[in-house]
């Protein structure tokens, strides 16, 4: 199964909460993402009238589309609950939340989703705290695999 993560998100971002949601996407859109062939580079969420929508997602065109090949830039829809839309809503009206995009993949019926995150950004210090812990941990699972 193809899964393509947003590495910059647990950096940049304390992820508070996590959604699933579904992608409205066009068929060579789906056939470009099974090949991994998509980027998060400066992608974001925004809720606009009760709906959220995805911006700056590349997803490169498909190698043998045709004339009727997607663009690769396009404003997508995220398929999300009612409840769930209200609750990021609510969450998005407090000071310093964002809704960011942390991973695509197909499900077990071979659905394209999306995992987006409620997250709070980091200061320069937080970054380089997470830095550290991430060294320490593999510096710790390397003496472990010597032994």
């Amino acid at each position: 199964m193809v899964s393509l993560l947003n590495r910059q998100a647990s950096y940049s971002y304390f992820i508070e909460d996590k959604f699933e949601a579904g992608l409205q996407l066009l068929g060579t859109e789906v056939k470009s993402l099974r090949e991994g062939k998509a980027s998060f580079n400066d992608a974001y969420c925004l809720l606009d009238e009760g709906e959220i929508w995805i911006k700056s997602l590349h997803i490169a065109p498909y190698s043998h589309g045709t004339h009727s090949n997607h663009d690769p830039i396009r404003t997508r829809k995220l398929l999300l609950q009612k409840r769930e839309i209200k609750k990021i809503e609510s969450k998005l009206k407090e000071k310093g939340f964002t809704l960011i995009p942390l991973k695509i993949f197909f499900n077990s019926k071979g659905f394209a989703k999306i995992e987006i995150g409620l997250a709070k950004g980091k200061q320069q210090a937080d970054k380089r705290e997470s830095l550290k812990k991430k060294q320490a941990e593999r510096e710790m699972n390397r003496d472990r695999n010597a032994d």
